[in-house]
């Protein structure tokens, strides 16, 4: 690996003071920059040409979201199910509501994988009063061509961290209460999902938030309460190391004309009002710019075209 490879310069940032942004992702064909603020039912786009930052009213809390090829539509996880909406018209198509039994629960991370599916996981959001130890009773589920929706994996606290590798060959996907990002056999052309192994453990004040792959094959996962985004070799090793100036790191993004722009959101929702006078970037999104590495297209989702 060249030496060279590195982050390089703070681009800007975009103050937005989100409570909890998260879900980033970069639409290449329109140049801009997309991510919610899930706690307040917020979408937000930035395009870097204008400059100019729109904001969405939703209906729901957004845990994640993603393109698809009709314009101003998107496939959205909701905090109660995943649906099709529709920007301008505010048409809502429900496709699945996997979780609508358990009240505790509201999807979370989801990515648009390289075939057009989308992929959303659910986290606990509230533990019972009685409860000891962290809940496992969220999944991952999986949204295919034909608009079914199939349960991949249960027995899951936070669901976080999708992602691929460039040969879809490889699936990530992250536990966050648990600490640990894990590994999967991926069949591109059937979704099938096996051979789970972990990746990687973080410590226990850290927990793995979302994460993206590089053109080289590489993981990058931002690090909530670690303040910091790390890059992983495919192996597992750490290969570099981001600090940044806010200790929740939520999501990231590759992005820019040239794909070399790592993009981060940010959270303050859990800090105290003295961190919160202290992280006075909390809550926004930053923009470096990467030395030698690039990101990949985001696809677009297929789902109900």
């Amino acid at each position: 690996m060249m030496s060279n490879v590195g982050v390089g310069e703070l681009l800007m940032t975009i103050p937005v003071g989100n409570i909890l942004g998260e879900g980033v992702l970069w639409d290449n064909k329109n140049q801009s920059i997309w991510w919610t603020d899930i706690e307040t039912a917020q979408l937000f786009r930035y395009d870097i040409n204008s400059e100019q930052l729109s904001t969405f009213i939703m209906p729901y809390r957004v845990g994640s979201f993603g393109l698809t090829q009709h314009a101003d539509q998107l496939i959205v996880a909701f905090d109660r199910g995943i649906a099709l909406y529709h920007l301008k018209t505010e048409n809502l198509q429900w496709l699945a509501t996997p979780e609508s039994h358990l009240p505790n629960n509201r999807f979370n991370d989801g990515k648009v994988d390289r075939q057009g599916r989308f992929w959303a996981g659910t986290m606990v959001e509230t533990i019972a009063d009685n409860s000891a130890s962290p809940s496992t009773n969220a999944a991952l589920y999986c949204i295919n061509h034909k608009s079914q929706c199939a349960k991949v994996y249960e027995n899951i606290s936070i669901s976080n961290g999708l992602c691929w590798s460039p040969d879809s060959l490889t699936m990530y996907h992250a536990d966050s209460q648990q600490h640990e990002i894990f590994q999967y056999d991926f069949n591109p052309n059937t979704a099938a999902v096996s051979s789970k192994r972990s990746f990687v453990t973080t410590d226990p004040l850290i927990f793995p938030d979302g994460s993206e792959v590089d053109a080289a094959g590489y993981l990058w996962n931002a690090q909530w309460g670690g303040g910091q985004v790390v890059r992983y070799c495919p192996d597992g090793k750490v290969d570099l190391t981001l600090k940044l100036p806010v200790t929740n790191p939520t999501s990231i993004a590759f992005g820019g004309p040239d794909l070399d722009w790592l993009i981060i959101t940010s959270a303050k929702n859990s800090l105290s009002a003295e961190q919160i006078d202290i992280e006075q970037f909390a809550g926004d999104v930053f923009i470096y710019k990467l030395s030698n590495i690039k990101g990949l297209v985001v696809n677009s989702c297929l789902v109900g075209c």
